[in-house]
């Protein structure tokens, strides 16, 4: 589903701020841009600066302020310095979606606990930082949308992706604890889910993977892995895009502490 498909679904998020984190790229993008489609101003978060530059230009290109922060999530300090920037230079934050996330890869007795610093501080620490920093000034307001981008591999489990399931579990967790915590002063807090996601980095893993396997061996494991997928295909960014603009509208206003599968029916847990 290429982007010049997408418009507005008029959820009624016009003038919002939002900030989305690992958005320079793949998923992150994905959703930045349909929030500003939807009318929000997008603070695009990355790592690399440039690519969060990219972004936020594209944003603005769309007629919505941006701003581009490029912090590492996983780092308290960069997460605070970021979010001095973003009250300074922006209204105040609306909707908060942690989409930063890498994974592992690898059966887990061969791993090594640098390996696993790495994708838990990225992926669990990074949304307890940037929730913690967005937390106060909602709960000022009595308004809030919260909304992480975890993946159905932390609600069955997923061999070589262990850590990553862990990663992902414990947001899950920690989604349905903030949501009984928060919701009495106006603040939502929800997870997206998607199963296989055809974002750029698995485009390019599956163009490698039918190199090395040949083309005929390839689409056969492709065969068998959309067995698993009632509806027959796999997920496109713009399906969990559109998942999350949901949630952070009020056509969403009576559901908190949930998990919401995009997942073609991979998972229905």
């Amino acid at each position: 589903m290429a982007d010049s498909r997408l418009t507005s679904m008029d959820l009624g998020l016009k003038d919002r701020v939002a900030l989305v984190t690992g958005a320079g790229q793949g998923m992150g993008r994905g959703i930045a841009l349909a929030l500003a489609r939807e009318g929000c101003h997008v603070a695009i978060n990355d790592l690399r600066g440039e690519a969060a530059h990219t972004v936020s230009a594209e944003v603005s290109g769309l007629g919505r302020g941006s701003l581009a922060l490029c912090a590492d999530v996983s780092e308290e300090t960069q997460v605070s310095a970021m979010f001095k920037t973003l009250n300074e230079r922006l209204p105040p934050l609306d909707i908060l979606v942690n989409c930063a996330g890498i994974g592992d890869s690898g059966p887990f007795a061969k791993s090594q606990s640098s390996d696993w610093n790495r994708v838990l501080g990225v992926c669990l620490y990074g949304t307890l930082h940037s929730t913690r920093a967005a937390l106060p000034r909602m709960i000022e307001r009595g308004f809030g949308r919260i909304i992480s981008i975890v993946s159905d591999a932390g609600r069955v489990g997923e061999p070589g992706l262990v850590v990553y399931s862990a990663a992902k579990a414990g947001i899950i967790g920690f989604t349905k604890a903030l949501a009984r915590e928060v919701g009495r002063h106006g603040i939502h807090v929800n997870c997206v889910s998607p199963g296989a996601t055809m974002t750029d980095h698995i485009q390019e893993l599956y163009a490698r993977m039918k190199q090395q396997m040949g083309e005929a061996a390839f689409e056969e494991r492709q065969k068998k892995v959309l067995k698993r997928y009632p509806i027959g295909r796999f997920g496109e960014v713009e399906d969990v895009a559109s998942a999350v603009c949901f949630l952070a509208s009020d056509r969403a206003s009576f559901i908190t502490g949930q998990t919401l599968s995009v997942s073609g029916g991979y998972s229905m847990v």
